[in-house]
């Protein structure tokens, strides 16, 4: 493989929680008082971290969200998720072959730390990573578009940016790696090809992407 590291987005790469957290997300706003369907927050937020959210409602609106909006947010993602969150098809089988053939990967997600470890356990993809290969938008302040959190995560993993790899599914975290100077390779399970611009490639079932690392 050309490459010393592979970094993955988390949610909607490794965990199919993209559908059950947009749908938590668009709900809540909307009961706040900020319609938001379904669709809208996908566009404007998927692949964020959640003081997107917060920029976003006070740009458009000139209000703030509520003190506790974040902490009833994510009590309610992760009920949903205890109750349906499932691993992407494919994703052991690719984590098991990057171990058999001793290819360094590691996590970076707009998420929590413990939004990370809910979705892990739930759909037991955790015997899949050390601690210390898992990080968050909590770890360096500014999530994506922003390049830091790759960049973090390399250095953290000893690898140079060149020699990374990011896997995404969202225009914002393709953003944040092609400015981390990465390749990135986009999974086109709801977004479509033509809306992740600038992309080394892209693929839409996780069996096709060793051939494209290699």
């Amino acid at each position: 493989m050309r490459y010393e590291l592979v970094i993955f987005d988390n949610d909607g790469v490794l965990v199919d929680s993209e559908p059950l957290a947009n749908t938590v997300l668009s709900g809540y706003l909307t009961e706040l008082g900020h319609p938001t369907s379904y669709e809208e927050s996908l566009r404007d937020y998927m692949g964020s971290a959640v003081h997107r959210v917060h920029d976003l409602v006070e740009e458009r609106t000139g209000q703030k969200l509520p003190e506790d909006f974040d902490s009833t947010l994510a009590t309610r993602t992760f009920a949903a998720f205890q109750q349906e969150l499932v691993a992407v098809d494919g994703t052991e089988e690719l984590l098991g072959k990057l171990v058999a053939d001793g290819v360094d990967y590691c996590v970076a997600s707009s998420g929590s730390h413990e939004r990370i470890r809910v979705g892990h356990r739930k759909t037991g993809i955790d015997q899949w990573f050390e601690e210390e290969w898992i990080f968050s938008s909590e770890d360096v302040g500014r999530g994506k578009p922003a390049p830091d959190l790759f960049l973090y995560a390399a250095e953290r993993m000893g690898v140079a940016p060149e020699r990374c790899v990011v896997i995404e599914d969202s225009p914002l975290g393709v953003e944040a790696a092609r400015a981390a100077g990465m390749d990135v390779y986009g999974f086109t399970s709801m977004v479509p090809a033509d809306r992740l611009v600038g992309v080394t490639g892209h693929f839409s079932d996780m069996a096709q992407l060793p051939q494209l690392l290699a």
